[in-house]
């Protein structure tokens, strides 16, 4: 590596594993906003009534704590979602940051810059999705896919990471892996798109007992009314109220569904823990998978306490870092050849 290129490479990947950082943290803060129901603390988009903080809308926020006292809009609520916008916005800054460098220097870094491309193009349609969040009023499929955006652009930064880092080539007896871990992780997004399912229709205490349902092991459940997507929040496409089994059908289909993603990756990530170069990330699933679990219990025993809640969503995107981890490595796209 020559001295013209050291501080090019060095300034990528620190801006690579800041972005990425602040993506993680996002997911998780995320979840806090969604669980602390701080989505409408600012309740227009991007500003806060139209202003750049809640400083400057606190007129308008004291109106609504008047009119409602106990509705979606309050000072903490409006600090928590003007936050979550705030490091949004630098997360994308950061990521345009990113793909510029990837094309102005893409003979230096040695990667395509289409990646990096691709992420931008993410995060704008990330930024889209938080607006509609908003202006739909909290509409469960919204929610939902933003929700799936964030982890879309985790995987994405993981990805771009993972790549920067130095690992030897991998023997050709770990190539068979690919399609399992493939397998794995497409399994995993489709858990956590129930997982989000449950949360933004606030289904988490629709089943009070474990590991049966209401006393049940299939307990009364409408899948068609609480899986239709077009509909407002709590409500059904009707205009009717949501009901208890609609929320009972919601909760039951993720907790069953974990079962097959837990013995799945459970297994593959047994399987792969003394590989040469697939053993940390792998080592790291069954981690998470054992983590995953009990804040599943404690959410449903303690009646769904914030602080397991975020951590169990945390868990949820720590698994998806580290399979996307073994995927890059998997597939030889991290860096050889030269010295970090």
């Amino acid at each position: 590596m020559s001295a013209h290129t050291a501080p090019i490479l060095k300034r990528y990947r620190r801006l690579v594993f800041w972005a990425w950082f602040i993506t993680f943290d996002l997911i998780m803060f995320g979840a806090f906003v969604r669980l602390t129901d701080s989505g409408l603390g600012c309740p227009d988009w991007p500003g806060c009534y139209g202003n750049l903080s809640p400083i400057g809308a606190s007129e308008h926020i004291r109106d609504a704590l008047t009119a409602m006292p106990y509705g979606p809009v309050s000072f903490p609520k409006a600090w928590i979602e003007m936050i979550h916008r705030y490091a949004g916005s630098i997360l994308g800054l950061l990521i345009i940051g990113i793909t510029w460098m990837a094309w102005r220097w893409r003979g230096i870094l040695r990667n395509s810059p289409a990646l990096a491309t691709v992420t931008l193009v993410a995060v704008c349609l990330q930024g889209a999705f938080g607006a509609w969040t908003v202006t739909h009023k909290l509409m469960p499929i919204i929610v939902t896919s933003h929700l799936m955006g964030g982890m879309l652009m985790l995987s994405l930064m993981t990805w771009l990471a993972a790549r920067e880092k130095h690992h030897p080539p991998l023997t050709t007896s770990a190539q068979p892996w690919l399609p399992w871990i493939t397998i794995g992780f497409v399994l995993l997004l489709i858990q956590i798109a129930l997982g989000g399912w449950v949360s933004t229709n606030y289904a988490a205490l629709a089943c009070m007992d474990f590991p049966t349902c209401h006393g049940e092991w299939v307990p009364p459940m409408d899948f068609r009314g609480g899986f239709s997507l077009i509909r407002g929040l709590g409500v059904l496409p009707s205009g009717a109220m949501i009901s208890q089994h609609a929320l009972t059908a919601i909760h039951w289909t993720h907790r069953s569904f974990s079962v097959i993603v837990f013995v799945y990756m459970g297994v593959l990530a047994w399987r792969l823990r003394q590989t040469a170069g697939l053993g940390g990330p792998a080592r790291l699933v069954l981690g998470l998978l054992v983590a995953q679990f009990f804040t599943g219990l404690t959410t449903i025993f303690f009646q769904w306490p914030l602080v397991i809640a975020v951590l169990h969503n945390g868990g949820a995107a720590g698994l998806v870092l580290a399979t996307v981890t073994l995927l890059v490595r998997i597939t030889g796209q991290t860096r050889q050849g030269d010295n970090p």
